[in-house]
């Protein structure tokens, strides 16, 4: 498999967590821009196999690529008739799925990157790992991950849990981001005035985190790369 690319000289637009917003990725998509998406483009909003569409014509145009998130990788399981927890979020996107759309799924997801460096910028969804500057996004196919593969897609657990019930998650690794890179990523919403955080490394690398809760009551970011 060789893993999707950016090509050489393009302008970018980084486009977060979409989350069925399929009215907001229309708009983020209306532009001459490549588009790297940061990955979970279905569950929670109205039109998650719009969004889904829309993610695969862009692919087939030559237009971008998407980055292995973990809501794409919990779908695709789904449909493969791996044994995972299926949420009602989850249950109403394979609702909207014809058999066509459930097949391109399962191919795009399992080829997707879990992490893809583009000169002085990373793109991931979930957390930054040292290990991404050494190598690239590994083939995992539908596979459970972990190492590199669980951080690029969880971020970096604490060991506890919060009130909701989902593991809580620490930004140390922000602080192992080296001085001139910055890691464009997604999957916790840390935004608290509706743009995209911006957070500094002890070592001088950057993270920009674009999920601003599109589908979840929020909106969709996105950042125009110079």
């Amino acid at each position: 498999m060789t893993s999707p690319a950016i090509p050489h000289g393009a302008k970018i637009r980084v486009v977060g967590d979409v989350h069925g917003d399929v009215t907001g990725f229309a708009y983020a998509i209306a532009t001459d821009r490549f588009i790297v998406q940061l990955g979970d483009l279905p569950d929670h909003g109205p039109d998650s196999a719009g969004t889904l569409r829309m993610m695969f014509d862009l692919v087939d145009g030559g237009g971008g690529l998407f980055i292995l998130g973990n809501h794409d990788l919990k779908l695709a399981r789904a449909l493969s008739g791996d044994q995972v927890r299926i949420e009602s979020v989850v249950q109403a996107t394979i609702d909207q799925m014809d058999d066509t759309l459930k097949a391109r799924t399962l191919r795009q997801v399992a080829e997707a990157p879990a992490w893809l460096r583009h000169g002085s910028a990373l793109f991931v969804h979930g957390g930054f790992h040292t290990q991404m500057l050494e190598q690239p996004s590994p083939e995992h196919g539908l596979d459970r991950p972990h190492g590199p593969l669980a951080r690029a897609l969880y971020g970096e657990p604490t060991g506890r849990m919060q009130a909701d019930g989902y593991p809580e998650r620490s930004l140390r690794w922000v602080d192992r981001i080296p001085a001139g890179l910055t890691v464009y990523c997604g999957h916790d919403r840390r935004s608290h005035d509706g743009r995209p955080y911006v957070r500094q490394g002890m070592l001088g690398g950057t993270a920009v985190f674009l999920d601003t809760g599109a589908g979840k009551g929020g909106h969709l970011s996105w950042i125009d790369l110079p």
